[in-house]
């Protein structure tokens, strides 16, 4: 067996509440096979594993690997040509967005990920066109790009069954607008119809050739209340249920989505998925933006978690999640940067800080507002939840996988820190992605001095940059024609959707 033994000034293994992480000073940790084994002084471990190759960090923190619990693609929607608009508007604006290879498009964003020391993704792959047989060679390429880089990913495709566009039917919105500017747009609609056997195939295919991999596994996803029926709901639930495998959900992300559950189901859309029998630990909701204080009950009853997107509610004008409210209640929270962060990156680093600093509402009180602890539990044990690792990752304890990311503090705080601030507090608050040195997943080194060691991160951009540089094929230029004439139609569809302005819950009242 492979043994590794990595020492540093200071490893994390965890956080044991929200202001108290799990530190060892001058600690090291042993690893076998890339699954941890004990974790404490050097000299401990050397006598443990005497044949172990040793590495020694004594300027740097060692803490568990962040998890991104919520992804979607590589290049970002602006570089692809899509305006930060509100999220119905967004959608639209997206029919016109480049074709890119998925496997380049994978290793892009990986790239960002594991540089800012995220180890695991959850991809959430969707929008397709082609039918079974496109999609599922689309989702083997993206699952072999993770798997080429050293990249744990949880994957998942989104079920799409209705409304592809705006909170209608497809054939009764397209046919409301002129001719043929319908026609064309339900033929382009069309082609990411797939039947709902073909969703499940997919899973069983996807988890069967999965089998015996160690960085990817495969998941379930009901993509949004509007874009699946109460059928597909039971029958994705069932599924669950029956191979353990974990849901992943956009629920409430904007007030329109709140709106459409109470035409469609007389009812808000959290309690509409308990009556479904959608709710359980298996279950995450990403985004919840809109979700009341019953909602939040309900979810913490049902140990059903939630995916806070913090970048992507500002980004696309969705709103601020109740965040302290979901902590206060003991719900398990992870953290994601769902298309790109603030800075139009995957950098976690940035994203601690995000969140740390959205939810600090008025007041003097500790506990009402998130910590330092808080949001790495949140970037690490809480995304972990939301995958389908579970708890073989985001802690260094014993029996996990030893996916670790070391945070050079020298780097992170010159030219001075008072020692008076906590250590993880003050990397949470200062340390940026130039600090991350090396990120460890499955025990091997993947990431280190700014290389990569499995992908050549140049040759890659290079390769992107040369296809994206050429012209656009007619097919995208035919795309952008479409996407740039239904733009004002789906703005007119939602006027006077919401009678008025709406008020989120933030979890400082008890309003609903």
């Amino acid at each position: 067996m492979t043994a590794l033994i990595v020492h540093a000034r200071w490893v994390v293994t965890g956080i044991a509440d929200r202001n108290t992480p799990i530190v060892h000073d001058d600690a090291a940790v042993l690893s076998r096979d890339g699954v941890v084994v004990a974790v404490g002084p050097l000299a401990e471990m050397k006598a443990l594993a005497p044949d172990a190759a040793v590495k020694s960090h004594p300027n740097h923190a060692l803490l568990p690997g962040f998890v991104n619990s919520h992804h979607h693609v590589g290049m970002t929607p602006l570089q692809m040509g899509s305006p930060d608009y509100a999220l119905e508007l967004w959608f639209a604006s997206r029919i016109p967005g480049r074709r890119l290879d998925l496997h380049l498009d994978t290793l892009y964003s990986a790239f960002e990920m594991i540089a800012s020391g995220v180890t695991t993704v959850q991809h959430i792959h969707g929008w397709m066109p082609g039918g079974f047989e496109a999609i599922h060679g689309a989702a083997s390429k993206v699952l072999g790009a993770y798997r080429e880089i050293g990249m744990r990913a949880s994957y998942c495709y989104a079920v799409r069954e209705q409304n592809r566009l705006v909170y209608q039917a497809d054939e009764e919105f397209c046919a409301g607008l002129p001719k043929p500017l319908g026609e064309e747009l339900y033929k382009y609609l069309c082609t990411q119809k797939m039947p709902f056997e073909d969703f499940l195939r997919l899973f069983d295919v996807l988890t069967a050739e999965n089998a015996g991999e160690r960085l990817t596994r495969v998941q379930l996803a009901p993509a949004n209340l509007h874009w699946v029926s109460d059928d597909g709901i039971r029958e994705l639930a069932a599924k669950s249920k029956e191979t353990g495998a974990p849901m992943h959900m956009h629920l409430l992300e904007t007030a329109y989505q709140k709106e459409y559950a109470k035409r469609r189901t007389g009812k808000t859309a959290v309690r509409h998925l308990f009556d479904l029998g959608a709710l359980s630990p298996r279950m995450t909701l990403g985004h919840g933006v809109w979700l009341t204080a019953e909602d939040v009950d309900i979810a913490a009853e049902t140990g059903t978690c939630i995916c806070h997107n913090c970048s992507s509610n500002f980004r696309l004008r969705s709103g601020i999640a109740p965040l302290n409210a979901f902590e206060k209640k003991g719900i398990t929270v992870g953290m994601g940067l769902d298309e790109a962060g603030i800075n139009d990156d995957r950098d976690m680093l940035q994203e601690l800080r995000l969140v740390l600093r959205a939810h600090r509402v008025p007041g003097m009180e500790d506990d009402d507002v998130p910590s330092p602890s808080q949001v790495v539990r949140m970037a690490t044990e809480g995304g972990a939840k939301t995958t389908a690792f579970g708890d073989q990752i985001g802690r260094l304890d014993p029996g996990r996988f030893f996916d670790a990311v070391l945070i050079d503090w020298q780097k992170a705080t010159y030219p001075y820190q008072d020692p008076d601030i906590p250590m993880l507090d003050a990397l949470v608050q200062r340390a940026k992605s130039q600090a991350v040195d090396a990120v460890y997943i499955d025990g091997e080194l993947v990431y280190a001095d700014g290389r990569f060691t499995k992908v050549d991160r140049e040759a890659v951009l290079a390769e992107i940059a040369g296809l994206l540089g050429k012209p656009r094929t007619p097919e995208e230029v035919a795309r952008r024609e479409l996407g740039r004439a239904v733009f004002p139609h789906v703005k007119a569809f939602y006027d006077g959707y919401i009678s008025e302005r709406p008020t989120p819950f933030y979890g400082q009242s008890s309003h609903s």
